[in-house]
């Protein structure tokens, strides 16, 4: 899967279920090859559920040791970067000017902790990047139909500083009668807060556990569940 407007600027894609991705070397030996690359050149974040980023520049050498976060900014075009998930939402950036990329994993504490403004900073800090350069799509996660949480949810969000207006825009009552969470509307709003135009913010808009037949989804199938990846490739400006 992908998303036309971020494929003019990077080569990228979003799994589906037909792939596990857990130990299958040949998996992510096909996923390296899609991107023209060999599999030591996809480089992966051990998630943590915070909002750190981890950063690989152009020239890097040496070997790639997964370190703790949930964003990776990227301008070296001989690597790819990506997330993992499985309900939670991956949001890939690209910058149309310099060619720099991103990779972020949000689930409900890294939204609350906002992840993705934490990637957007990232670039920002690290390549010189304009969030108004940057194109962001935000793929297959729980979608606002499934993401029942608890009330002790909405107070974190709210313990955190969200105003009124952020909980009444992603909370709703849903038919549980528990707080249901919109991770597309919640991450969308936090990249334009950051600075990425709403034209240039696109949702797929598939909930994992919805489909779970083709997606794979922790709330549907639990421990068992594979993973998806949304991983992109930087390009030379």
């Amino acid at each position: 899967m992908i998303c036309r407007p971020l494929l003019e600027l990077a080569d990228h894609f979003f799994t589906a279920g037909d792939l596990e991705l857990r130990a299958d070397d040949r998996e992510w030996t096909a996923v390296a090859e899609r991107l023209g690359l060999t599999v030591e050149h996809v480089l992966l974040i051990r998630q943590v559920h915070r909002a750190d980023a981890a950063v690989v520049r152009r020239g890097r050498t040496g070997r790639w040791d997964r370190p703790d976060a949930d964003a990776i900014v990227s301008n070296d075009p001989s690597s790819a970067v990506g997330v993992r998930v499985a309900d939670c939402a991956p949001i890939l950036l690209a910058d149309r000017r310099l060619g720099a990329a991103g990779a972020v994993h949000a689930g409900w504490r890294g939204t609350l902790q906002e992840a993705a403004a934490a990637g957007v900073e990232a670039m920002t800090r690290e390549f010189g990047s304009d969030a108004k350069d940057l194109v962001a799509a935000i793929g297959p996660c729980l979608g606002p139909c499934c993401g029942e949480v608890g009330p002790e949810v909405v107070e974190a969000f709210r313990e955190a500083g969200h105003g009124a207006d952020r909980i009444e825009r992603w909370f709703a009552t849903g038919p549980s009668g528990r707080p249901y969470l919109d991770l597309w509307r919640a991450n969308a709003d936090e990249l334009e807060a950051a600075g990425v135009e709403a034209g240039n913010i696109h949702v797929a808009g598939l909930c994992t556990k919805t489909h779970a037949g083709v997606l794979h989804s922790y709330r549907a199938e639990g421990e068992k569940s594979g993973r998806m990846l949304g991983v992109i490739r930087p390009r030379n400006p």
